[in-house]
């Protein structure tokens, strides 16, 4: 409270995962008055953007994303705006920018964040201002060509160092497409070989690569954040996966269009070597 006001910023349309560019928010700004005020204006300024840092301080790379304000009370030279005492609520509509905005997120060395700042001026005071987070989502078309082209990959490798190799362990595995939305399972179709001498369990993991610049120079944080294993793969042997799934969680979508930061997801398969050991 400050000066017998109590002000605050409700969105009516609030979503979960947040709002995409071009859309508009709507909700209310209210005040909550001890005594009749005279109010000369009030804003509701919507800002942020992407900041990334590689120290504990505040030097790094900003990159502003939404810079907007709106009136909600207008100030007219000399004239003021009578309040009385009690409950107050002003309606807005925000129009976000039909540019891309990129999604909201906070990583390692950065974070894209995004606010509400209203604004109330007052005859004789200072500006009284409250925050309110928004949360942003960019929108991906999961349906464009790119995203639905299938992915494979095949890999040999031999198994121990190079004066003592024990045999190839070879992997095929495929996925019906690149684009996949939260919460949805992946499908993954893989066939392992192991011509190898020792026992091998195959595995799959979905890993998030946060990728940060600052001034020229590069920092990546690499994060799991599903996994799935396969059976135990004896030695001369074959396993086969024909559609074993791995969910994906709910997790900040790719973002690809900021120039400081980036956000991918890689799907990785491959194999565990298993040795067996005797104890005394």
């Amino acid at each position: 409270m400050v000066g017998g006001v109590i002000m605050s910023i409700v969105l009516e349309n609030e979503r979960k995962n947040g709002y995409a560019e071009g859309e508009t928010v709507c909700g209310q700004v209210i005040l909550e008055l001890l005594e009749d005020t005279q109010v000369l204006g009030l804003h509701l300024h919507g800002h942020g953007g992407a900041f990334a840092s590689f120290t504990m301080k505040r030097e790094g790379e900003w990159v502003e994303c939404l810079n907007k304000e709106i009136t909600l009370i207008a100030r007219s030279t000399g004239e003021t705006h009578m309040y009385t005492a009690g409950s107050h609520k002003l309606p807005f509509r925000f129009q976000l920018p039909d540019g891309p905005l990129v999604t909201s997120f906070t990583g390692k060395y950065g974070r894209v964040q995004y606010r509400f700042t209203a604004v109330l001026e007052r005859p004789l005071m200072p500006a009284y201002t409250v925050d309110r987070e928004l949360r942003v989502t960019s929108r991906i078309d999961v349906n464009s060509p790119a995203l639905l082209a299938p992915v494979q990959q095949s890999k040999e490798k031999m198994v121990g160092c190079w004066l003592c190799t024990s045999g190839p362990i070879s992997l095929n595995a495929r996925i019906g497409r690149k684009g996949y939305c939260n919460g949805e399972a992946i499908p993954i179709y893989a066939e392992i070989e192991n011509g190898s001498s020792r026992l091998v369990v195959p595995k799959a993991a979905i890993f998030q690569i946060q990728s940060f610049i600052v001034h020229g120079k590069m920092k990546t944080h690499k994060q799991m954040l599903a996994k799935v294993r396969g059976n135990h793969i004896a030695s001369g042997t074959t396993e086969t996966w024909n559609g074993k799934t791995l969910k994906i969680p709910q997790v900040t979508p790719t973002i690809a269009d900021c120039h400081i930061i980036r956000v991918d997801y890689v799907l990785a398969v491959r194999t565990v070597h298993v040795w067996y050991f005797s104890s005394y």
